[in-house]
């Protein structure tokens, strides 16, 4: 293939412009353009002089915080409570992920790896907060519901990635290991888990974050937490206490984030 001819399979025309690059621009323009006007988005409202008075009031009523020992007593029941929900979501989904994997990753056949893959999948296409709705009206209100809805769903995203890090692990040292007389499940627990534990367990602290911002929005829907206290405070029009449990909130999140990248750089490290 000549040098011209390459330059047009790649979508540019003979004065060297991308076509496909402008035509692209052009759709996601008109996809915008199309969106705004489709839902009657009108952005100049939100620069006049009422709606920046409306929201500095209503940013005004936020501060200062709600300081009191009484309610900062709450808050640290509340803090403790979502981290519990995401950290027990975590462990729960890492331990039926890491099971549903080895079908997902074909270990036991090919009608085993389809059916685990379907299931993995029906798990993590339904949202966090689908899951909280259903389990508050399972399991009622509280932590309980939120930690079954992070579970479930947690147990979908885990189990998938389990499984392909399963994939592409080195057979050789199992292999070696069921060549010198030892049984399959042997086997694996000392030639190929050792191998994926490292990227099994990042995968699973990543995911140990995003579950903690999570807890703090499953409360909306009566699952326990920060977000449950956030959404009473809110309700009753308690500005200022509305802002403790946000200041907590960030707190909390920038705490685990520390902490997670630590252990992961941790471990990295020692393994690397």
């Amino acid at each position: 293939m000549s040098a011209g001819t390459g330059t047009l399979a790649q979508g540019r025309d003979a004065n060297g412009i991308c076509v496909a690059c402008w035509l692209t621009l052009a759709a996601t323009l008109a996809a915008v353009w199309g969106s705004f006007a489709y839902l009657s988005l009108d952005l100049a409202q939100l620069l006049t002089a009422e709606s920046v008075a409306h929201m500095a009031g209503f940013v005004r009523r936020f501060f200062p915080p709600d300081l009191s020992a009484d309610y900062l007593g709450a808050i640290a029941k509340g803090t403790f409570e979502t981290l519990g929900i995401s950290a027990i979501g975590t462990l729960l989904a890492a331990l039926a992920g890491l099971a549903l994997s080895l079908p997902a990753a074909g270990r036991f056949g090919a009608l085993p790896k389809h059916v685990a893959r379907f299931l993995l999948n029906c798990l993590r296409s339904v949202p966090e907060l689908v899951w909280a709705a259903l389990m508050v009206l399972a399991a009622g209100l509280g932590p309980f519901a939120g930690t079954l809805a992070l579970a479930i769903h947690t147990t979908g995203v885990l189990g998938r990635l389990f499984a392909e890090t399963l994939e592409n692990a080195p057979p050789e040292p199992a292999q070696a290991l069921a060549e010198s007389g030892a049984r399959a499940g042997f086997a694996f627990a000392y030639g190929t888990l050792p191998t994926i534990m490292p990227q099994c367990v990042a995968y699973s602290l990543y995911r140990w974050e995003m579950n903690v911002r999570m807890a703090t929005v499953l409360g909306f829907v009566g699952a326990g937490g920060l977000g449950q206290m956030l959404y009473y405070e809110l309700s009753l029009l308690h500005e200022s206490r509305a802002c403790t449990v946000v200041l907590a909130m960030l707190a909390l999140v920038i705490l685990i984030d520390t902490v997670s990248a630590w252990l992961r750089r941790t471990r990295l490290q020692a393994h690397g």
